[in-house]
């Protein structure tokens, strides 16, 4: 059985991406243990500005934030161990894509519930058609650990509707795993419907999405347009190709865009960043319901899970998920997220997903 913990990648050249340092706010005794382990894992919560950094080591992992300008929390930026920053900007950075401004690092919404749009909203949606859009508001951190190798943050959060009444309470564990040339993140997520029923409807946009850094994408050189499920259109544009080297390989051997709308407990993605190596790879749980999920992987970078809209991710082949959570009960959904430096194998992120699965 691997250890998860000792799994190891060569390690890849440095990254020359900036990012804004995270904040450190610590204990003396936390600062001089991750200055002589650079494994160890600080999490460091600043609700006064919204947000709890993640520190490998005394370097910037990533951060839990809820701004006022994003409607849901948000895991920003990600970085890998050598310091590559895998996400698209925000704002997008000179020279990367504009569309789609509700993608911000990795979250956890879906595109249809109770009829209400929680995937699409940002602060680009008019002031007219916010009554279609929901929001999912942090409440808490109810705990944050630091610890060698392993650090765990817990928050509580109600994805609310347009008049503020909250119709799901949401309880997420995020488990963070750092190791030479490795890190991961376990996404533990708890929804539990409130006074009412909650029903997901078939939706192609949901669950578990990540925005990739551009140089991550695929290198296609066709502009797209893209519908949600109220018809509303999002233009990709065509760009240079230069440096964009990005490609999905799923656990069933789907490959580039063919991995779209097809079944898989893993879907990883390789590429490099100003030419330093990268593996990201998405893990799915045998006990999430709909397993083993649909994949919503696009080349413009949108890199996400989703096993409640079959009909919609096979353009009508299945029949409609709709899947339905009674009032005062609770579903789990379980994810990881794994980031290598250098390019994994296929046998690579299985042995993740063993280690994960066991």
């Amino acid at each position: 059985m691997i250890d998860r913990h000792r799994w190891l990648l060569p390690l890849a050249i440095a990254s020359t991406v900036a990012v804004a340092p995270a904040c450190t706010h610590a204990s003396s005794a936390s600062v001089m243990q991750s200055s002589s382990d650079p494994n160890y894992v600080q999490v460091v919560p600043n609700e006064a500005d919204r947000r709890v950094d993640v520190i490998v080591g005394g370097k910037p992992f990533t951060s839990y934030i809820w701004p006022t300008t994003v409607k849901k929390p948000v895991l920003y930026p990600l970085l890998s161990a050598n310091g590559v920053v895998i996400t698209r900007g925000f704002p997008p950075r000179p020279g990367e894509r504009v569309d789609h401004p509700h993608h911000v690092g990795l979250w956890f919404n879906y595109g249809d519930v109770n009829n209400l749009d929680f995937w699409n909203n940002s602060d680009a949606i008019p002031a007219s058609q916010a009554s279609k859009y929901g929001t999912i508001v942090h409440r808490s951190i109810r705990s944050a650990k630091s610890g060698a190798g392993e650090g765990v943050l817990e928050t509580t959060e109600e994805w609310v509707r347009p008049d503020q009444k909250p119709i799901l309470r949401e309880d997420t564990k995020y488990v963070f795993h750092a190791s030479l040339g490795a890190r991961t993140i376990e996404r533990i997520t708890t929804l539990t419907a409130l006074d009412s029923e909650v029903d997901f409807i078939d939706n192609k946009e949901g669950v578990i999405g990540l925005r990739l850094a551009r140089q991550l994408e695929h290198p296609s050189l066709q502009p797209e347009k893209f519908a949600d499920a109220s018809g509303k259109v999002t233009d990709v544009a065509r760009m240079d190709t230069a440096g964009v080297h990005g490609h999905y390989i799923s656990s069933e051997g789907k490959e580039g865009d063919a991995v779209w709308g097809t079944r898989g407990k893993w879907t990883m993605l390789h590429g490099d960043v100003n030419g330093a190596p990268v593996t990201v790879a998405i893990l799915d749980h045998p006990k999430n319901w709909g397993y083993p999920t649909y994949w919503h992987a696009r080349g413009y970078g949108l890199f996400a899970a989703n096993p409640l809209g079959q009909k919609a991710l096979t353009e009508g082949k299945a029949e409609a998920t709709n899947y339905k959570l009674a009032p005062h009960t609770s579903t789990t959904f379980r994810h990881e997220v794994v980031i290598l430096d250098g390019t994994a194998s296929r046998e690579d992120i299985q042995k993740y997903y063993n280690s994960f699965t066991r």
